[in-house]
C-alpha cells in the first residue's frame, strides 16, 4: 500500500500553439525520449496540412482527433 497519493505531473503547453492537447500527442509520438525530433515532425506534418488544405493545420487536426476519438 502507498504511503501517499504520488504528485501529479503538469503538463506544459507546446511552444508554438500554447496547447497542453497537443504536448501529450506530442508525448505519446515521442520516440527514445527525442522529443525536440518529434515536435519538429509535428511542426513540419501541420504546415503540410495547411498548404495542401488552405485551412488552419491545428484546426483541422482537433477534428480529426475528435473524428477519432470513440463517442462514449
Amino acid at each position: 500500500m502507498r504511503k501517499s497519493k504520488p504528485k501529479k505531473r503538469i503538463i506544459l503547453p507546446d511552444p508554438k500553439f500554447n496547447d497542453v492537447q497537443v504536448t501529450r500527442f506530442v508525448n505519446n509520438m515521442m520516440i527514445d525520449g527525442k522529443k525536440s525530433l518529434a515536435y519538429t515532425i509535428f511542426y513540419k506534418s501541420m504546415d503540410l496540412v495547411e498548404k495542401r488544405t488552405n485551412e488552419n493545420g491545428l484546426d483541422t487536426w482537433k477534428k480529426a482527433l475528435n473524428n477519432v476519438m470513440p463517442s462514449v
